[in-house]
C-alpha cells in the first residue's frame, strides 16, 4: 500500500465498519467528495430505514436465479376455491368463530413477494432503524464531525445494505412458505386466504398423501389462521409490538463487524455479498430483546396451538390423512427452513413457536373441560389469554379458570377458613 499523501486529508473512518467501504468507493483513497458522488450514485433517497423498493428487486431476482415461478393455473386457481369453500364447512362445526376470508387466491411465489412486502416492511423497519442507528452511532466523534452532511448518506447506505440482506431473504422464504399466515401473521391484504400451490406441491413431496389431501389441509389452516386474526383484532397488534420492541432493544457487535470486514478483499463482490448474506450485521441479542422474543413466541404458540386444535377437531371425522399431515406440518413448523434461518440470522429474530405442542394441548384441555365457547373466549380479549407459566402446566388452565361469580365466592371463602398457612396456587 503506498505511503499516506500529506496533501489527503485523513481518513475520518480509519478503524471505524465504514473504512473498508468507503477505501473500496474511494479506489484506495478517500476523497469526500468521490465518496459522496458515488454513494449517490449507489443509493437512491428512500423513505424509512430500509429500501424496501430495492429489497423487492432483490427478492425477485433471488427468486428468478432459483428456477421457474409460473404463475398458478386456472385450474389450480379453482382447485383452491373449492378447498376454502369445504374448509370453511369444516371449521364451521369445530368453532363458533365466523370465517375471516371473503376470497380465496393461488399466487406465485414473486406474487407472495409482492403481496406481502407492505406487511414485511412494517415488521422489519422498526428493528432496521435500530441497526442503522447503532451503525452510525459506531462512528468516533471525530469521524461524525468531518463527515457532516455526509451522514445522511451514510444512514441511507445502511438501510441500503440492511434492504439488500432483506431482499435476498424474503426471496427464499418465499420459496418454502405455503400460504399468506404460514409464519403465524397474517402477511398478505386482509381477508384473502392465499396459498402458493408450487410449495404446497413440495411440501407433499415423500408424504405418501394424495395432492388434494395435501392442498385441503393447508387451507384449512389457512381458514383457521383468518378466522382468529379477523376475530381478535388485537392479536395482530400485539404481535407487531412485540417485534417492534424486539427492534428498540437492538446492539450492534461493533468489533465482530470490523473483524469481518477487515477479512473481505473490497474488489472481490462476491466476498462481500456472501458476507451480507450470512449475517453481516446481525445484531446480538440483550436482555430486553430476550424478553420481547419469549412474548413472541409465546403468542406464536397460541396461535398455532389453537389453528392445530381446531383443525384436529374439524376433520377427525372426516379425513384420516390429517393425522400424518398434522405431525408433518409440526415438525416443520419447529424446525423452520432454511430460509427462516436466513431472516433470523440477518435481525436475529426466529417466527417460531418453540412451545406449540403445550399450546395445542391446553386448548384441547380447555375445550374437553368447557366446551369450544371457553376454548374460543380467551381470544376476544388479552386480558384473558393464557401466560408462558400455563405452558408449564397446560391441563391446569382449564381447571384454574372460575365457572361463575359463585366459584369465585366458594374459593374466596375457602381461603379465609383455611388461615394464612393456605399455599394452594
Amino acid at each position: 500500500m503506498a505511503e499516506h499523501d500529506d496533501d489527503q486529508p485523513k481518513n475520518p473512518f480509519e478503524g471505524t465498519p465504514f473504512e473498508q467501504m468507503f477505501s473500496a468507493l474511494g479506489g484506495g483513497q478517500i476523497d469526500m467528495n468521490q465518496i459522496m458522488s458515488q454513494v449517490q450514485q449507489m443509493f437512491t433517497p428512500h423513505e424509512g430505514s430500509v429500501d424496501f423498493g430495492a429489497a423487492k428487486d432483490v427478492a425477485r431476482q433471488t427468486l428468478s436465479a432459483a428456477g421457474p415461478d409460473p404463475s398458478p393455473t386456472s385450474a389450480q386457481q379453482g382447485a383452491v376455491s373449492d378447498a376454502v369453500r369445504l374448509a370453511e364447512s369444516w371449521l364451521d362445526k369445530a368453532t363458533d368463530i365466523p370465517p375471516g376470508a371473503t376470497t380465496s387466491a393461488a399466487w406465485s411465489r414473486a406474487e407472495w413477494v409482492e403481496s406481502t412486502s407492505e406487511t414485511w416492511n412494517l415488521l422489519v423497519e422498526p428493528i432496521a432503524a435500530h441497526v442503522v442507528k447503532a451503525m452510525s452511532d459506531a462512528l468516533p466523534d471525530e469521524a461524525r464531525a468531518m463527515a457532516g452532511p455526509l451522514m445522511g448518506l451514510l444512514t441511507q447506505a445502511g438501510g441500503a445494505m440492511f434492504g439488500q440482506q432483506i431482499g435476498r431473504a424474503l426471496g427464499e422464504l418465499a420459496g418454502e412458505v405455503v400460504s399468506v399466515t404460514d409464519i403465524g401473521i397474517p402477511l398478505g391484504p386482509r381477508g384473502v386466504a392465499a396459498v402458493l400451490p408450487a410449495n404446497i406441491a413440495a411440501f407433499g413431496e415423500g408424504l405418501e398423501q394424495n395432492e388434494a389431501d395435501v392442498l385441503l389441509y393447508v387451507v384449512l389452516r389457512e381458514c383457521a389462521h383468518q378466522r382468529l386474526f379477523s376475530h381478535s383484532p388485537w392479536l395482530r397488534s400485539s404481535l407487531v409490538t412485540a417485534i417492534e420492541e424486539f427492534g428498540r432493544g437492538t446492539r450492534i457487535d461493533v468489533a465482530g463487524i470490523e473483524s469481518k470486514l477487515h477479512q473481505i478483499d473490497p474488489m472481490q463482490p462476491d466476498q462481500i455479498q456472501e458476507a451480507m448474506n450470512s449475517g453481516l450485521f446481525e445484531p446480538e441479542r440483550t436482555p430486553e430483546q430476550q424478553t420481547a422474543l419469549d412474548r413472541l413466541e409465546t403468542l406464536l404458540a397460541f396461535v398455532e396451538g389453537w389453528v392445530d386444535e381446531v383443525v384436529t377437531q374439524a376433520t377427525q371425522d372426516t379425513m384420516p390423512a390429517a393425522v400424518p399431515l398434522a405431525e408433518a406440518m409440526r415438525r416443520r413448523r419447529a424446525a423452520g427452513g432454511p430460509a427462516e434461518q436466513t431472516f433470523a440470522s440477518l435481525v436475529g429474530l426466529e417466527l417460531r413457536p418453540r412451545r406449540l405442542r403445550e399450546a395445542s394441548t391446553l386448548w384441547a384441555a380447555l375445550r374437553d373441560r368447557r366446551g369450544t365457547e371457553a376454548r374460543d373466549k380467551p381470544w376476544t380479549h388479552p386480558d384473558l389469554m393464557p401466560t408462558a407459566a400455563d405452558l408449564d402446566d397446560p391441563l391446569a388452565f382449564s381447571y384454574d379458570e372460575p365457572a361463575d361469580a359463585d366459584d369465585d365466592f366458594d374459593a374466596e371463602l375457602g381461603r379465609l377458613l383455611d388461615g394464612p398457612d393456605d399455599t394452594r396456587a
